[in-house]
């Protein structure tokens, strides 16, 4: 496994996010992971999210689900949502995104949450699931970019970040 994605750049402050669904060191739950692909039991909801203490100066929120252990050279990024307007601080399970909210296409090619999906017998992956802090109220991304535009685009913009990191692994067969 690699080390934290977040290790390569720039240290900011946290805040704090929470989830029933995804647990801090825990296996996400099957409505979260992906039917899409195949998993029994998935049904690809985005997880319910709830933050607070983002610092003073949050004018907008990003969240990003990302796999680093995904057998790619660039990990597998499964949900991207930016320009989520700083009043907003909870996300519910299947969330649908608040006006001028922007859900960029993730590695399977669509604007949605798509599950956790490990390919079966690769061991467990780690699902980075982030709620991102803004400077700015709309970080100027295109809908068509993609989720690596938006983490390049927003670096300079972050103000804080919150983590939950989930896991996932398909036994092999």
């Amino acid at each position: 496994m690699t080390n934290n994605p977040f290790d390569r750049l720039p240290q900011v402050p946290s805040f704090e996010v929470k989830s029933a669904a995804a647990v801090d060191g825990q296996a996400l739950p099957p409505a979260q992971m992906s039917g899409a692909f195949g998993v029994p039991g998935g049904q690809d909801l985005s997880p319910d999210l709830t933050w607070s203490g983002a610092p003073e100066g949050t004018k907008s929120y990003a969240v990003t689900v990302y796999d680093p252990d995904a057998p790619t050279m660039s990990g597998f990024w499964h949900w991207a949502v930016a320009n989520i307007p700083a009043s907003v601080t909870s996300l519910a399970e299947g969330a649908r995104m608040p006006e001028g909210a922007v859900q960029f296409r993730n590695d399977a090619g669509l604007p949605q949450y798509i599950g956790a999906a490990p390919p079966a017998g690769h061991g467990a992956h780690r699902y980075f699931i982030t709620v991102h802090a803004l400077d700015v109220e709309d970080i100027g991304v295109p809908a068509e970019g993609s989720p690596a535009y938006l983490g390049f685009t927003m670096a300079g913009h972050i103000l804080a970040r919150a983590t939950v990191v989930a896991t996932a692994e398909t036994p092999a067969a």
